[in-house]
């Protein structure tokens, strides 16, 4: 069933969102003082086009520098690509099938705002882990 999900996410959301990620991450590896935000876009970009089986972690032990970051990230692309999130979501919730993939894609709002001190792992690390 999720790669049945996957699939049909791919086409109608997954593609769309990944490149916004993807172009995210190449605005801020241009400027040298903001590629770790780059490598957190392309992680994230890898996550949008095959969400369904994957989960987000937090790192307990990230510190201040990912709290920094998170707010720099937030105000640069963060609140854009949230906004991406939530507008490919409202179509999707208008059809039954569509449903699953909003509810998919509203999940991935948080690590679009904070990527720094996120982990995305297999569901079944995620239960180990306690999420």
């Amino acid at each position: 069933m999720r790669t049945v999900l996957n699939v049909i996410w791919l086409v109608f959301a997954g593609i769309w969102l990944a490149l916004g990620y993807a172009l995210a991450g190449i605005v801020c590896c241009i400027l040298i003082i903001t590629i770790p935000f780059g490598i957190a876009s392309f992680r994230i970009a890898a996550y949008a086009l095959w969400p369904f089986g994957r989960t987000v972690v937090r790192d307990p032990q990230a510190g201040v520098f990912s709290l920094i970051g998170n707010i720099i990230w937030c105000v640069v692309a963060g609140i854009w690509l949230a906004i991406g999130h939530v507008l490919t979501s409202i179509p999707l919730f208008l059809s039954v099938i569509g449903i699953p993939l909003a509810i998919a894609n509203l999940k991935l709002v948080p690590v679009s705002l904070l990527p720094l001190g996120a982990r995305i792992v297999d569901n079944d690390q995620g239960r180990v882990m306690g999420t």
